[in-house]
């Protein structure tokens, strides 16, 4: 079983990148260092109920979700990647056979 502090660190480092933002930035939206954030990554802290709100409200969830063990957007997102990759390799196949003839 995952603690909470590291379920906490890998969904926040997950949802930033996810939307593509760096530690800075985080850190400017919710009016902390980039240290700071990068220590609740690392597991090194665990932020304050208030400072929880504000990291979910700049990455665009409720704070619940920053402990949630569901399926994330970023797993949906790499099952997506894998079948347009598929369905790409699937079309160059087809390309390459309807040429040959």
């Amino acid at each position: 079983m995952t603690n909470l502090r590291d379920l906490l660190a890998k969904n926040i480092k997950k949802r930033r990148k996810l939307l593509g933002i760096s530690q800075t930035v985080l850190a400017e939206k919710v009016g902390t260092s980039n240290h700071y954030i990068g220590q609740i990554e690392q597991c090194k802290k665990f932020p304050s109920s208030e400072m929880l709100k504000r990291i979910a409200t700049a990455l665009e969830m409720n704070s619940p979700e920053l402990f949630s063990q569901v399926f994330t957007e970023e797993a949906i997102k790499v099952v997506q990647d894998r079948i347009q990759a598929d369905l790409d390799e699937v079309s160059i196949s087809i390309k390459k056979r309807t040429a040959k003839r």
